[in-house]
């Protein structure tokens, strides 16, 4: 199965609209137009009964005392850990793209909710849920996708792997505000094939891989 895009290229820096906050040198941070990328794959296995999908990035500081700090930078060998974006599951085994900004297309404050998403299946929720949680002004469930934001002063750039799975079960038995542990877990053992695309961003002027 091979997994593509015409949002990106492979291993290149991600655009700032598929982004939820971009560079500002006046604010360091600023939103951004948070558009998920458009997404195509082919040669899926024939037992394919339904897809699953996420964007993980697997370099979020462990812990956040240096994070968006003045004065302060992120080190770039500080222990990592994974961020979901996008938690996707149940989309049907016919369909092969998803357009650009057709899943999110705008910041929703609060968060857009899980449930239905306009490719079929159902979208759980991604962790700015937990990232936002204690901010009155931003707090709710993030469902569907919400693009990179790293913190404005991490010396690492960050990757973002987009996997697409091809399943041999038509639905996950997952439902309402499910995770992407909680997808994980549940793909074990009905994973038929799956691909990959890695995009890179930064928000730090100066980060490096």
């Amino acid at each position: 199965m091979q997994l593509r895009s015409d949002s990106f290229h492979p291993y290149a820096r991600l655009d700032g609209r598929l982004a939820f906050g971009e560079y500002d040198p006046g604010t360091h941070v600023r939103l951004s137009r948070n558009r998920n990328p458009h997404l195509a794959w082919t040669n899926v296995p024939r037992e394919t009964q339904s897809f699953a999908l996420t964007c993980c990035d697997p370099d979020v500081p462990s812990e956040g005392s240096r994070v968006n700090r003045e004065g302060m930078t992120v080190p770039i060998d500080l222990r990592r850990t994974d961020f979901f974006h996008w938690v996707v599951c149940d989309l049907p085994p016919e369909l092969r793209s998803i357009k650009e900004g057709a899943h999110s297309d705008g910041i929703t404050t609060h968060g857009k909710r899980p449930g239905k998403t306009p490719s079929g299946g159902l979208q759980g929720i991604n962790d700015y849920t937990n990232w936002f949680a204690s901010d009155p002004k931003m707090a709710g469930e993030y469902g569907g996708y919400d693009g990179p934001c790293p913190p404005w002063n991490d010396e690492r750039v960050h990757g973002y792997r987009f996997t697409l799975y091809a399943l041999d079960v038509p639905t996950l038995g997952l439902s309402g505000s499910f995770t992407g542990q909680q997808l994980r877990e549940a793909i074990q053992g009905h994973v038929l094939e799956q691909a990959e695309l890695l995009g890179i961003y930064a928000i730090y002027p100066n980060a490096r891989l």
